[in-house]
């Protein structure tokens, strides 16, 4: 039997058994590519959905430029992850008016904003055909003080490892599919349970192999 070819990502089995995951090249080889973004600071948005309830969401807004001699392909996902451990996949339970209220409020600033599912599978180059992009994801863990952002597609850097642990039928580790993706790490400072007063702090950015 072959292998299986998954695309997929190293949590907490490989996190435990210690395995480390390829770094994404510092020089790109011939036909790699990374295109430029910047982000903005994760904010909240509450919803009145009717009578007295309401639904929390956060938000960040991707800005996407192609600054590589092609039009490449754009096909972008997003995850949330807690340091408690949940993932909040982009989109996930996220009504089409949360994005109208997003853009309403920044419209003057993204006049052209997009929502990442309706975002078009193409950037052009240059500074003209740049991306602006809300991603979106639904409230997460209350008794979490910190999370990471996990953005793939904005590269087509990829590498394949053995799985720590799967094996095919005939023995053989499964390999594992990863892609360069963007990690934005964030704090939460005050009392977590609070969310109108928490405030969102910055950490740090890198680029891994997930």
């Amino acid at each position: 039997m072959s292998k299986y070819l998954f695309y997929g990502t190293f949590l907490v089995v490989i996190s435990s058994l210690c395995v480390a995951a390829p770094k994404p090249a510092i020089i790109q080889g011939p036909g790699q590519w990374t295109v430029e973004v910047k982000f903005t600071q994760p904010q909240q948005l509450v919803v009145p959905w009717g009578g007295n309830g309401a639904a929390r969401y956060w938000y960040t807004i991707l800005s996407v430029t192609n600054r590589t001699n092609d039009d490449v392909d754009f096909y972008p996902r997003c995850e949330l992850m807690t340091n408690t451990f949940q993932i909040v996949p982009a989109g996930t339970n996220v009504p089409p008016a949360v994005f109208a209220q997003i853009q309403q409020r920044h419209q003057s600033q993204y006049p052209f904003l997009e929502s990442l599912e309706k975002a078009e599978n193409r950037i052009l180059q240059g500074e003209d055909n740049a991306k602006d992009i809300a991603v979106i994801w639904r409230d997460f863990d209350t008794q979490a003080t910190a999370f990471k952002i996990f953005v793939t597609g904005l590269s087509n850097e990829t590498a394949v490892v053995d799985h720590p642990v799967a094996v095919d039928a005939e023995g053989t580790p499964v390999q594992v599919f990863l892609r360069k993706t963007l990690e934005l790490d964030y704090a939460l400072r005050g009392d977590p349970t609070l969310r109108n007063s928490v405030e969102v702090v910055y950490q740090d950015r890198d680029w891994v192999m997930r």
